[in-house]
């Protein structure tokens, strides 16, 4: 990989990151934007679930509708809608706007995400796409570990309007940083609507979807209550719980890198694999999730899966539809809040109905409902013909 491409996909990396830090750093401080427009957390929750709802409408859509448009002048809106809805959240103080402040970026996210993720593809053979994708992931990674920390630390040291200046300062220096070193990326061939909705008509994507849709329910069905797993089941303080929330980060970041690689190498075998090394982490969670010292070390081996899953969500759908990458990136990007939302739902009410321990089961469960897609897939496709087309 030349230099220059290295320099690109590092911007790719810091914009991802940026991008996550808005939507997820929101996370550290609902209790802080709670008081300042002096409403209920729950209430300020909606700034996160409408979010993440928003990115999984608009997901197949809106990398749909700007497919033929210059990939850096697409990127450069995006990046700044987010400045702006950042400036508007800092000084805003109706709870209204500042939704659409973040209802209006998340519309926009996709844009980004798809391009980043077949421009990272493209800077590099095919056989060495999943590595390129997998350092963009590292900033998605980030975003989640750091964002999250970071922005509960500037509001609760200062106030709640500097950690939006700190999501706004990220976005502004990467805006800056696209308009100044990213070359014009017109769109050489732009595929029509018809065509990159034809996908739609291969049972291999409908396949793809589903298993990526029920491999992230196995994920952050059971990761959204990890805090509340430590708490009840672990027992642990409030700092080691924190410190646990740490380590899964820093292992999911760990996860990418071992993604790339595993993927570059042998992608069936790794992505067939997944399940049944997932599944076993979640037994042993089950079974010594009351012990503090094993739960540590669960938690790092469970991070480095929930990277590794990450990558093979967006490798196994847009591998199904390598001829509308950017569509295929929209699609990966839908089914993955798709399966988030689902695996949540699911896992909030095994919590209420049989207990915080049992949540496990809602990932082992979405596990075993992936398997046949998964390997129905691999029986009907062939990667090899597939990717050298």
């Amino acid at each position: 990989m030349s230099k220059q491409n290295k320099l690109l996909i590092f911007i790719l990396t810091v914009g991802a990151f940026g991008i996550i830090n808005t939507e997820m750093g929101v996370i550290g401080i609902l209790p802080y934007i709670a008081d300042h427009f002096h409403i209920s957390v729950s209430k300020a929750g909606l700034l996160v679930s409408l979010f993440a709802l928003t990115v999984a409408i608009s997901g197949p859509t809106m990398p749909l509708l700007f497919s033929g448009i210059n990939r850096k002048k697409a990127m450069l809106l995006v990046l700044g809608i987010f400045v702006l809805g950042n400036i508007v959240s800092i000084f805003t103080s109706n709870f209204a706007i500042a939704i659409m402040a973040r209802v209006i970026p998340a519309i926009f996210q996709p844009i980004y995400f798809t391009a980043a993720f077949t421009m990272a593809a493209n800077s590099v053979s095919k056989e060495e796409a999943p590595k390129a994708v997998s350092k963009v992931f590292i900033g998605v990674s980030a975003g989640m570990v750091l964002g999250v920390p970071i922005a509960s630390f500037l509001a609760s040291t200062v106030s709640f309007q500097i950690s939006m200046a700190f999501f706004a300062i990220v976005n502004a220096i990467v805006f800056i940083a696209t308009l100044v070193i990213f070359p014009s990326m017109p769109v050489k061939e732009r595929l029509s609507y018809g065509a990159q909705l034809s996908v739609l008509k291969k049972p291999i994507t409908w396949l793809s979807i589903v298993a990526v849709i029920l491999l992230n329910s196995a994920i952050f069905g059971v990761y959204s209550y990890l805090a509340e797993y430590l708490k009840t089941v672990t027992n642990t303080s409030g700092k080691l719980i924190s410190f646990m929330l740490v380590l899964f980060g820093v292992a999911n970041i760990i996860g990418n890198i071992v993604a790339g690689k595993l993927l570059t190498k042998n992608a069936i075998k790794t992505v067939v694999a997944f399940p049944f090394a997932l599944g076993v982490v979640y037994i042993i969670l089950f079974f010594t999730g009351q012990f503090t010292v094993p739960m540590a070390i669960m938690t790092l081996v469970w991070g480095i899966f929930a990277g590794i899953g990450s990558n093979i969500n967006q490798y196994w759908i847009t591998s199904a539809a390598p001829e509308a990458p950017d569509f295929a990136n929209g699609l990966f990007l839908s089914s993955v809040n798709l399966g988030t939302t689902i695996g949540t739902t699911v896992g909030g009410l095994f919590i209420s109905g049989l207990g915080t321990q049992y949540v496990v089961l809602v990932g082992v469960i979405s596990l075993l409902l992936s398997l046949p897609c998964i390997m129905l897939r691999n029986y009907m496709y062939n990667p090899t013909k597939q990717l050298s087309k």
